[in-house]
């Protein structure tokens, strides 16, 4: 066989034995493969057994295989350095997303993008960090089902490599604190400049003291190379309009783990004040309607014969 390729294909007669060789290798490996798995599938009922022996056969074939190919094409590689060349070349192909989770293990080592305790948000998956290894980093996930920003009780693993590839944001790094807002929608009706002040009342039970949160920024900004400014760190409250009445957006700084318990706490406070004051109603959808003065007179006219009729 190995002369008829030299012939048809003008190949070198070591080359051409080689080829053989690897052809009859693969066939070889392949049944075995196929009957291994055959056997398998008869004498193991378990599943997952039969699972794991499947991949067993799998993993041997495999290995089996690169042996073979060592046997029968290293003596073709004469010169060291080119044989060399090549495996390091096929090796960084290979496992680069292993070296280029080693990079991103090295880069949280030295740069601290985060560490475990931290909660930070990357190519979607938020959670507070549990874990860091050379290979991933664990997440303890937030979100997804759960709403603000509650834990869902699921593990998350993250290659560390997705550090060079994908955005991380980190809630709790130097400055940890967040801006939440929370949203009141009054009716037109209503006293909007009354239910500012419920609002605003209803924010300062929950707000971080300005004191402490200028220490932490100072504090940040002598051990980091971060320069972050804020004019005012109180509550504060914005007015605009929706179609079913006066929009008041609260917003306050809060402890980035804190988000559910502060609004659940304004809320309650807000809901009470509001039952208490007649003034303040909270906005719905609404439909209104315009009823044109020729239909009106229409309609009290049959209402006033139908009550004639009835006497």
């Amino acid at each position: 066989m190995s002369d008829i390729l030299t012939e048809q294909f003008g190949l070198a007669p070591t080359l051409s034995s080689r080829l053989l060789s690897t052809v009859v290798v693969i066939a070889v490996i392949i049944i075995l493969r196929y009957l291994g798995a055959r056997v398998a599938h008869r004498r193991v009922s378990d599943p997952e057994l039969e699972f794991r022996t499947r991949k067993a056969i799998t993993y041997i074939a495999t290995a089996v295989f690169v042996v073979a190919m060592v046997f029968i094409w290293l003596p073709f590689f004469d010169n060291l350095a080119t044989f060399l060349g090549l495996l390091s070349a096929g090796i960084a192909i290979a496992l680069a997303d292993v070296f280029l989770n080693l990079a991103g293990w090295t880069y949280i080592v030295f740069r601290r993008p985060f560490r475990v305790g931290d909660r930070i948000e990357i190519a979607g998956n938020a959670g507070d960090v549990v874990d860091i290894r050379a290979f991933r980093f664990t997440l303890l996930e937030i979100r997804d089902w759960v709403h603000a920003d509650q834990s869902t009780g699921r593990i998350v693993h993250v290659p560390n490599g997705k550090l060079f590839r994908e955005a991380v944001a980190n809630f709790t790094e130097g400055f940890h604190y967040i801006w939440h807002e929370i949203p009141v929608l009054v009716t037109f009706e209503s006293d909007w400049q009354r239910a500012e002040e419920l609002l605003r009342s209803a924010l300062d039970s929950v707000a971080i003291p300005e004191v402490e949160a200028r220490k932490v920024i100072r504090e940040m900004s002598a051990s980091r190379d971060y320069r972050i400014t804020y004019r005012e760190l109180t509550p504060n409250v914005y007015v605009s309009t929706r179609d079913s009445g006066v929009l008041l957006t609260g917003r306050v700084l809060v402890e980035a783990k804190r988000r559910r318990s502060v609004e659940d706490t304004v809320w309650r406070h807000l809901l009470t004040a509001i039952a208490s004051d007649p003034s303040v109603e909270l906005a719905y959808p609404t439909i209104r309607g315009f009823v044109p003065e020729m239909y009106r007179e229409r309609d009290q006219a049959r209402s006033a014969g139908e009550d004639s009729q009835g006497v």
